[in-house]
């Protein structure tokens, strides 16, 4: 009898636990954040090391720009799965919103570990765009004197057409905007967009037009295209 007791509470406890798993991530998909962060915590009481509660709750506190939370999360992901190349990622990725966050003096302190997270991410996976992606926009956004370097940018915008067409012209086209090259831009983001064909390039080119060019009849003659393409 004391057997048949002690099998059922297991089975209730595991059903019980599992029901908590699934609420929360109903809750996540629905992006209510708190209501999933708390039944995520909970399952994580159960199972400190589980991969996926982890990283669930350092997305979640990346959604609610609670970037030390976040930190902590995706570094115990690395720690415990050290090869893992988007671990890697959104740990350098919270560090740089922390740092975009801060004073400029605590900034400093952060910049380090940011890229060396992202070049671990890269290095860890040839195909990693994500992480190819932030490089890009980190050394276009750091000084020199702190290692930006457009040089820099150029070998992982180079890196990124290898991997796809249409996110290598989108960051080549990124990185001739920064430096208001707008007819290079445009030349670039012109052929992403007739690759890709997307609400992404189609987006890119049409607020270089709109914005940074201020030509208005190509923005029209372009969203015109689009939006008749979509319907």
């Amino acid at each position: 009898m004391k057997h048949i007791v002690m099998l059922l509470l297991v089975i209730t406890f595991s059903a019980s636990a599992q029901s908590d798993m699934e609420k929360a991530e109903q809750h996540f998909k629905a992006q209510r954040w708190e209501q999933a962060k708390v039944l995520f915590e909970k399952c994580l009481k159960t199972s400190p090391n589980n991969n996926y509660v982890l990283e669930c709750l350092g997305d979640i506190a990346g959604h609610q720009k609670n970037w030390d939370e976040a930190i902590k999360y995706y570094g115990q992901l690395k720690t415990l799965q050290n090869g893992n190349a988007n671990y890697w990622y959104k740990y350098g990725g919270a560090m740089g919103m922390k740092a975009k966050s801060v004073n400029k003096f605590k900034a400093l302190g952060l910049i380090d570990d940011v890229e060396a997270a992202f070049l671990k991410a890269a290095q860890l996976d040839p195909k990693h765009i994500d992480s190819r992606w932030a490089l890009v926009m980190l050394y276009l956004e750091l000084p020199g004197i702190l290692g930006g370097s457009e040089t820099k940018a150029q070998k992982y915008a180079t890196e990124l057409m290898a991997l796809s067409k249409v996110d290598g012209y989108l960051s080549k086209g990124y990185i001739d905007e920064y430096f208001k090259r707008y007819a290079k831009a445009e030349v670039h983001y012109i052929k992403a967009h007739e690759i890709g064909n997307s609400k992404t390039t189609y987006q890119k080119l049409y607020t270089l037009y709109s914005i940074k060019l201020k030509n208005t009849e190509k923005a029209r003659k372009l969203k015109e295209a689009f939006e008749g393409k979509e319907s």
